[in-house]
């Protein structure tokens, strides 16, 4: 350590971004009476507020309730073709952004007098400064929290043709009539349905052979089902070869050997995110990447500097806000004393289409890969009286254990808000709790959530043969 950098010290902290991880450092820093210096170049609150869950899950809800007015499976209910005011929808969801970014960032920052928020980009000059603007802050500790920004992949003409990505598709007032999307995953899908419930025409490009690759097919398969009977045009195995256009988009590519094209208004690239570390700086104090550009870190958030973590989409980890703010105050926790270490095991995760994609621990795919024998159970939700009295038994639940033994190993969920489910399955494994314990567990009749005790019992029996309120 240079002791002359010691003497420097202005802050315990200083933290490069203002997103979840960031916060969660900061205010952790904060409890421990640190003084603590937050950093952003761009708006406060990072991703999720600003660009992404909050602006993303609020118009995929407007998109659903457009939708239901429009297609009920309850005869007696007259249906009509919803009217839309796209700018105004954006409008409202700018006041929702605005309002939350106000009252969990703006107004929590001033509550904390040992936190500074400092607006402009940091770029370490050394090990223990960074350069903001005209100002040099000094810190004991580092926490590099800067997220991810949306990775566009390298297609031909794709630089010389105007197209949208995740952020820029919430700024826009005016839906286009059609859409081609790049990507099939997360926040492809989640887009690609709420759009084209919205009213645009859209496609979905995706390179792998399957939408969500990492699931399992059968879930795959439904999922891609149920978006295609909304009208949404999915192709899978594509090679994208060129795009080009700046009126009508064109997006040239082969597919199963055969030349195709696809035509639309407009482009959205959603090919996944890749970390943001531009500027900062890092090549210069040694702090090094890995080879998809994210900060190396180990157990402990730490990078291959000692006193300089990292947190969050930054660091390469499960890209989710929940993770981001788990990993921000661990690295504080590691910083100033502690030696806790990251743990992923048991992480639920939402793909938030209708129906929802749910999950946690392994799939059945994840644990064939590792050579498990596992018992499945799958149960489909025609057999959940809440599906058949809301008259939607799209999806399924299905649970995992190991052969012989009593406990889940994991559970993939494809349901109408089957992202509600998901938490009492992460506690039953967290808590190693005997699925048998579940099975026999008092759920209340009419809720999904009956569905995991069905699902429970149908390990040891044919749950379509129990009467329907049965124990």
């Amino acid at each position: 350590m240079d002791c002359r950098a010691t003497k420097k010290h202005r802050y315990d902290l200083v933290v490069i971004g203002s997103g979840s991880a960031s916060f969660a450092a900061a205010l952790r820093a904060s409890e421990l009476d640190k003084q603590v210096a937050m950093i952003e170049r761009a708006t406060l609150g990072g991703t999720c507020v600003n660009i992404g869950c909050v602006p993303s899950k609020t118009l995929i809800r407007a998109a659903e309730s457009k939708f239901r007015a429009e297609h009920s499976p309850f005869r007696g209910i007259d249906l009509h073709a919803a009217g839309l005011d796209f700018a105004t929808l954006i409008r409202e969801k700018d006041r929702l952004v605005d309002s939350l970014r106000q009252a969990k960032y703006q107004d929590v920052l001033q509550s904390h007098d040992n936190i500074e928020f400092i607006a402009g980009e940091a770029t370490f000059i050394s090990p223990f400064e960074v350069r903001v603007g005209d100002r040099v802050l000094a810190g004991k500790y580092f926490l590099i929290a800067t997220g991810a920004t949306a990775r566009i992949p390298a297609v031909p003409g794709l630089s010389d043709t105007r197209f949208l990505t995740s952020t820029t598709l919430f700024e826009q007032e005016r839906l286009p009539s059609s859409l081609a999307i790049i990507g099939g995953r997360f926040i492809a899908l989640e887009l690609a349905q709420m759009m084209q419930r919205l009213g645009s025409r859209v496609t979905v490009l995706q390179r792998s052979e399957c939408i969500l690759p990492a699931e399992d097919a059968d879930l795959t398969d439904a999922l891609t089902g149920y978006l295609a009977d909304e009208g949404i045009t999915i192709l899978t195995g594509v090679q994208l070869q060129q795009v080009s256009g700046n009126g009508t988009v064109c997006i040239d590519f082969k597919r199963r050997g055969k030349q195709q094209r696809v035509e639309a208004e407009q482009l959205l690239v959603a090919a996944g995110r890749r970390a943001d570390t531009s500027g900062l700086g890092l090549e210069q104090i040694g702090v090094e990447l890995n080879k998809d550009s994210s900060v190396k870190t180990d157990e402990h958030c730490r990078t291959t500097v000692s006193h300089i973590y990292a947190a969050g989409d930054v660091s390469g980890n499960p890209a989710f806000v929940y993770t981001a703010a788990y990993e921000g105050k661990l690295a504080v926790d590691n910083a100033f004393g502690e030696s806790r270490t990251k743990d992923f095991t048991i992480l639920p995760y939402v793909v938030f289409t209708d129906p929802q994609v749910a999950r946690v621990g392994l799939n059945e795919q994840m644990a064939r890969e590792q050579g498990l024998d596992v018992d499945v159970v799958k149960l489909a939700l025609e057999n959940v009286p809440r599906a058949l009295a809301a008259r939607d038994t799209r999806g399924f639940i299905k649970l995992l254990r190991k052969k012989g033994e009593d406990r889940l190993l994991g559970a993939s969920i494809l349901a109408p808000e089957g992202s509600e489910l998901l938490m009492e399955v992460a506690l039953v494994m967290r808590y190693r709790i005997p699925v048998h314990e579940v099975a026999g567990m008092l759920h209340p009749y009419l809720t999904l959530g009956e569905g995991i005790k069905l699902a429970a019992q149908a390990f040891d029996k044919d749950v379509k043969k129990l009467s329907c309120c049965a124990a």
